[in-house]
């Protein structure tokens, strides 16, 4: 339906105010399509669609538009439209909603809320952001660990209903300590008069309330569960995390170490969202730090000026030279930052990434470096440049230093991020630019070092 429901049909019906076809259209729809269509769709057009849905499924929909649309509709919409939207939306989805809406539109929210809505929201703004306890739902189904299997059943028909899910359900002592949890199928499967807390099922796996993030998602991929508990310090169980509430921090996280990777800092939002100068102050101070660092490249030119007024020649390879020595440092930067934020490297593999590094850079210096030699010779035999008449000496100055830089910007791009986690910082603030920048400088000192050595009494 949605690959034949146009935005320029929506829009046709909306201009004509068939406000009947328009909820017809709609009906057929699944709340992520329609939340799909109107963000799509012109901002003047976005009201309409909510005030012709019924109050469940615009919520829904309302659950899976980005922050700034969810905003825009806000405040575009009447009071009390938005206050139904928000007190169907499920506490998680709401606190993260009015944790990024101004004060004024946050409160007058906060006091449309039904004391227990409101308890559920204030509840989970009260941890900090990024934690379990931020993403956790309240939503969820309880069970008395001394009922039979048959009673948890009809307590689940009678309970379950606007549930985030019943997929897993939680069996408690009379203080709310998580005692088990046992799956919906695992209890409809089990004999009526058997206590739901002596079905045998998967072992039990909680998240703490304070855990982070990072931790949270390495829960989920560890035991592939779609949702787990979170507890207090005291086992108490507090909520739910589902794994689609998991799959919006991932993103998140993945999206600030890509903007990191390139050499700035992350965005605290979407990009037109980030005002001017907070883009200027994210971006600026990165690029003032690498162009601090690149002033240490002309430094170590002016050291070897002597050397480039002797052999002008020189000075054709060292773009070359340096910007290979980057490339394989940013290349072994990004592969090692994303290894040990899956996991897949340990703080302890540091020595065996070393050792790998070293052989598989050693190998690809050795084959760039016959590459830019028999460039050279190329050169040479078709008769588009004599070096000076020392071709060949040239060519082998360009391919030892070659596999000098680029072992030098692999081993030092592969263990930066070692060293940064070591000592508590994002590997991610070991950006490609940054170890670029480290090797554009040693490169220069590989190159002329070498070329000292090779063309002494020739050209130097």
């Amino acid at each position: 339906m949605i690959g034949t429901l146009l935005q320029t049909d929506l829009e046709e019906i909306i201009r004509r105010k068939d406000w009947v076809e328009l909820r017809a259209a709609l009906s057929e729809l699944d709340p992520p399509d329609i939340a799909e269509i109107i963000v799509d769709l012109p901002q003047e057009d976005e009201g309409v669609i909510f005030r012709v849905l019924p109050r469940e499924v615009a919520s829904a929909a309302f659950s899976y538009l980005p922050l700034e649309n969810q905003e825009e509709l806000v405040r575009s919409l009447s009071g009390e439209q938005t206050q139904a939207l928000v007190a169907e939306m499920t506490p998680d989805d709401r606190a993260r909603l009015l944790e990024e809406l101004p004060a004024p539109v946050c409160r007058r929210l906060l006091e449309s809320l039904t004391p227990d809505e409101l308890k559920a929201t204030r509840d989970l703004l009260g941890y900090p952001p990024g934690t379990a306890g931020r993403y956790m739902t309240p939503e969820y189904v309880a069970l008395p660990e001394d009922v039979t299997a048959r009673h948890a059943l009809q307590l689940v028909k009678k309970t379950g209903r606007g549930k985030e899910t019943l997929n897993v359900l939680y069996i408690v002592d009379g203080n709310g300590k998580l005692i088990e949890d046992v799956r919906l199928g695992s209890l409809v499967l089990a004999d009526d008069e058997v206590k739901v807390s002596d079905i045998e099922d998967r072992p039990l796996v909680s998240i703490p309330a304070m855990a982070t993030g990072e931790e949270v998602v390495a829960a989920f991929e560890k035991y592939d569960r779609v949702a787990l508990p979170v507890v207090d310090g005291d086992g108490r169980m507090l909520g739910i995390i589902t794994v689609d509430d998991v799959l919006d921090f991932a993103e998140k996280k993945a999206t600030a170490e890509m903007q990191k990777l390139g050499g700035s800092e992350a965005l605290d939002g979407a990009y037109f969202e980030v005002g001017f100068w907070q883009m200027i102050k994210k971006r600026g101070g990165w690029l003032a730090a690498l162009f601090l660092g690149e002033t240490l490249t002309a430094t170590a030119m002016g050291k070897y000026e002597h050397a480039i007024e002797k052999a002008a020649v020189l000075a054709l390879f060292v773009p070359l030279i340096i910007s290979s020595g980057g490339n394989s440092g940013s290349q072994a930067t990004s592969i090692l930052i994303r290894s040990l934020a899956l996991q897949d490297v340990k703080l302890r593999d540091w020595w065996r990434v070393f050792g790998r590094e070293l052989g598989t850079s050693c190998t690809l210096g050795v084959i760039l470096g016959a590459i830019g030699f028999f460039r050279i010779c190329l050169w040479h035999w078709m008769g588009w440049q004599d070096y000076e008449g020392h071709a060949y000496l040239m060519a082998t100055t360009v391919w030892v230093s070659l596999v000098g830089v680029v072992m030098f910007g692999s081993l030092v791009g592969s263990m930066l991020p070692f060293l940064l986690r070591r000592l508590g910082f994002d590997p991610a603030t070991a950006s490609a630019p940054f170890v670029a920048t480290l090797v554009d400088v040693t490169g220069l000192i590989i190159y002329f070092t070498v070329a000292s050595m090779i063309l002494r009494g020739t050209l130097l």
